[in-house]
């Protein structure tokens, strides 16, 4: 668990609603308050960095995908160029907002572009056998 950035004593119970930095008490939180706090504070920036989501899975299925993959399509180059066009963004916004996401992707898949990213996205995920 982390620790309060304050003290750097106890784990971090709360965070300031300016700046994140994680506090322990509310001793703590008023000493956090002493020094006004801002978006572009050095500090907050290094707690940013320590930051990394960390992922409990802990209800897999067949289709959970490895956390490698996941870091993976977030480094495909591919994938980033299919993003910049913004009817693929309008898109997959319809989806995750739709009500029942599996109709949402029926229906984009009528999309050549939808299935180009879909593909993209396989291709990582599930790369195909090399013979």
């Amino acid at each position: 668990m982390m620790k309060c950035a304050v003290c750097d004593e106890n784990d971090k119970k709360y965070k300031c609603k300016t700046c994140e930095v994680p506090y322990c008490s509310v001793a703590c939180y008023k000493k956090h308050q002493e020094v006004p706090c801002g978006n572009s504070s050095t500090r907050e920036l290094e707690i940013r960095e320590d930051r990394r989501p960390q992922r409990i899975l802990l209800y897999t299925t067949i289709d959970t995908v490895e956390t490698e993959k996941l870091e993976e399509l977030r480094n495909s180059e591919a994938l980033k160029n299919l993003l910049y066009n913004p009817h693929l963004r309008k898109l997959l916004e319809e989806i995750d907002s739709a009500p029942s996401a599996r109709k949402a992707i029926q229906i984009a898949m009528m999309e050549p572009l939808f299935v180009e990213f879909a593909d993209e996205c396989l291709k990582v995920v599930e790369p195909p056998d090399v013979m």
